[in-house]
């Protein structure tokens, strides 16, 4: 049985060899770009707006018989994305995250996933990235829902380099992807060519007492932060950038628990039905470990900030991480 990932293609090489200037911009700006370099030679991508501004005159004026604007009205963005699917055309329907996981969650699971077709959800103001509007459009809970659809493959690249890397990766998915995207410019990550794998977790640093699974750009860095600290306390942590949320990397999971004394996982999301219950689905499953995870808490936070200060509030930073990791160590020595 052919599956979403026995279709989707490793990417590897940067496109651009000043990789500073290409990439030290916003995720969004990058798949925006790479969207309109992927439609100018297949006419069967659709460019399906709701009105996010930008995309009507960077992908709208160059390629108007492949861009259709349905205005702030997401369900029908979802319909209109799954109509043009089901001809043979390849939509990509960009929106806010919230909007897309709560207010078109519906279309999304009846007309989209429940069809199982090719409708690229692009999704940005992911997490707590558009902290700066308030608690109306926080979408700390969009991976619980869309990992719950059938078919759906959800990805969440760590910067702009996987972003583009994970659009190129997709292009020929069968299946409909929820790629999800923050608003501002993050940290890089990467800052070298690598070869991007959909389902495959990649290891950003070796370590064999404790393991952290981040998903998400300041997740991710702040894992990595996490590391160099744990390092000076004599902490050998293994860093797994999770870009794949479904289908989550199970063998990578199973590995961790099976050579590290624990894992703690971190996300810019609420810590139910994120990532950290997708590690904790795993491990219960396959190999028993105990598993930490630091994610946005139970409550609405009605305070207005940036992502990474609404994220220290919320308990996600480099800090609690490298807490959480020294309580599984310790008891362990």
């Amino acid at each position: 049985m052919t599956t979403a990932l026995d279709e989707a293609r490793p990417v590897t090489a940067a496109v651009d060899p000043d990789w500073e200037e290409r990439y030290a911009v916003a995720s969004r700006d990058v798949y925006r770009r790479t969207l309109v370099e992927l439609a100018r030679t297949d006419p069967r991508i659709f460019c399906v707006d709701s009105d996010m501004g930008g995309l009507e005159t960077l992908f709208g004026e160059e390629l108007p018989r492949q861009y259709v604007n349905v205005g702030i009205a997401e369900a029908n963005l979802m319909g209109v994305s799954a109509g043009l699917a089901a001809t043979g055309l390849l939509p990509y329907a960009n929106t806010i995250s919230g909007f897309a996981a709560t207010r078109a969650c519906e279309q999304l699971k009846v007309d989209v996933a429940g069809n199982d077709l090719p409708v690229r959800v692009v999704v940005t103001h992911a997490g707590l990235s558009a902290g700066h509007y308030g608690p109306t459009h926080h979408a700390v809970d969009d991976l619980a829902i869309v990992r719950t659809l059938p078919n759906m493959t959800v990805v969440v690249p760590a910067d702009a380099v996987e972003a583009e890397y994970a659009v190129r990766a997709t292009a020929d998915l069968p299946g409909p992807l929820f790629l999800r995207l923050g608003r501002a410019a993050t940290p890089l990550v990467h800052t070298e060519p690598y070869e991007f794998r959909l389902g495959e977790a990649r290891e950003l640093r070796a370590g064999d007492d404790v393991t952290l699974v981040a998903t998400g750009p300041y997740p991710v860095s702040m894992a990595l932060e996490a590391h160099a600290f744990l390092a000076t306390r004599g902490v050998s942590a293994r860093v797994l950038n999770m870009h794949t949320v479904k289908p989550v990397d199970r063998a990578a999971i199973v590995r961790a628990s099976a050579e590290t004394g624990g894992i703690v996982t971190v996300e810019d999301h609420v810590v139910t039905g994120g990532l950290g219950a997708a590690v904790c689905e795993v491990v219960t499953e396959e190999l028993p470990c105990r598993v930490r995870r630091v994610g946005v808490p139970d409550r609405f936070f009605d305070h207005v900030a940036d992502e990474r200060e609404l994220l220290e509030t919320a308990g996600v930073s480099p800090r609690r991480i490298a807490e959480e990791a020294l309580a599984l160590v310790r008891p362990a020595r």
